[in-house]
């Protein structure tokens, strides 16, 4: 079941689209030209490759933002199944999550263009990828886990999650070089984008496309240890409150 519902996702994401799987491709590329045209002016040469720089943020914030809004929903949308026929729940978020990080793995083929194109090159290092993969998969897993299970019976957590999503765009280093901001906004603001798991996940995903060289062990030890609460907290809250699906949908 788990198998035919990530081929469901996969494939019904682009169902009846005349490019199909290359949207994989066009989207994190439009969202990039968009950002690519306004902010290098106002970064004024403080990155380089800014491109790539930009391009490794993007692709695995689409990466999350995806499977958030897909994920948060999947309970909802199989709504007619949940009350037909019992099987494992926790399923649905997990096809929604497991397509993702296969989409993201298309869409790294991406970053390795453009790393080719501005003569970044490669290096061992990409060896590191899945891992780093596997722990957003996996703070990704426990989100959609517990919010999926929690938009059932509060009707709005979509509406407050994808607000609270747009916020943390701004509070991760995507667009932005948190060396570069850290002496112009307030040390509180300053303190809560250092914590934020996707700032180590930005930095590491780019020690491994852009700069060649071993992200220090103390962020893959936080990004660890976030992605264990988030999957732990997350398995938790499904479990507790899955079994009044089948009356709230």
């Amino acid at each position: 079941m788990l198998k035919s519902n990530i081929k469901k996702e996969i494939r019904g994401k682009y169902k009846g689209s005349f490019l199909g799987v290359l949207w994989s491709f066009i989207n994190p590329l439009l969202s990039v030209l968009v950002y690519a045209i306004v902010f290098p002016y106002l970064m004024r040469g403080t990155v380089d490759n800014y491109l790539v720089y930009l391009i490794t943020g993007v692709i695995p914030w689409t990466f999350f933002t995806t499977v958030m809004n897909q994920g948060m929903a999947s309970i909802k949308v199989n709504a007619g199944i949940i009350k037909k026929v019992y099987f494992p729940r926790e399923i649905l978020p997990l096809s929604v999550v497991s397509a993702g990080i296969i989409n993201f793995f298309i869409s790294c083929v991406i970053i390795l263009v453009f790393c080719a194109i501005f003569a970044v090159g490669f290096s061992w290092h990409l060896l590191l990828l899945p891992i780093a993969a596997l722990l957003q998969f996996l703070i990704c897993l426990g989100l959609t886990l517990a919010f999926s299970a929690i938009n059932i019976y509060i009707k709005d957590m979509e509406y407050i999650i994808n607000f609270v999503i747009n916020m943390l765009f701004y509070g991760t280093p995507i667009l932005y070089e948190l060396s570069g901001f850290s002496t112009q906004v307030p040390a509180f603001l300053l303190w809560l984008v250092r914590i934020n798991p996707f700032t180590h996940l930005m930095q590491i995903y780019r020690d491994i496309f852009m700069y060649h060289q071993l992200t220090d062990m103390w962020r893959w030890a936080y990004v660890a240890l976030i992605a264990l609460v988030c999957l732990v907290l997350g398995l938790f809250i499904f479990k507790k409150l899955e079994k009044g699906f089948a009356e709230e949908v």
